[in-house]
């Protein structure tokens, strides 16, 4: 009977500290989304991208570069529940939607 009662004692502690890993683990990045494309159609290729990096909350960051022969610009923009107060390329609420679609297991 000892036995029985460390192994469940062990079991709620491994249980309890299970749940404390999937609390912390929340605020991870746990959701990727990438869109190339060429923002300019008569010049380059597809090095042009938007990067949606989000957390199980859907928040993040959505990060865009744009590409082009006389320089590359870099924009970040903050995303909260999925969402970002600041106005969104096509592109980038494409790679938000697609790091959405990206299921936890």
């Amino acid at each position: 009977m000892a036995q029985f009662k460390e192994l469940k004692e062990n079991f709620e502690k491994i249980s309890r500290e299970l749940e404390t890993l999937k609390k912390e683990n929340k605020f991870n990045v746990q959701k990727v989304g990438l869109i190339r494309f060429n923002p300019f159609k008569e010049i380059g290729g597809n090095q042009s991208f938007s990067l949606a990096l989000l957390d199980g909350n859907e928040n993040g960051v959505v990060i865009t570069s744009l590409y082009t022969r006389e320089g590359n610009r870099v924009y970040g923009k903050p995303i909260e529940n999925g969402k970002s107060l600041h106005l969104l390329s096509e592109e980038e609420n494409q790679a938000i939607e697609r790091a959405q679609k990206v299921e936890i297991t």
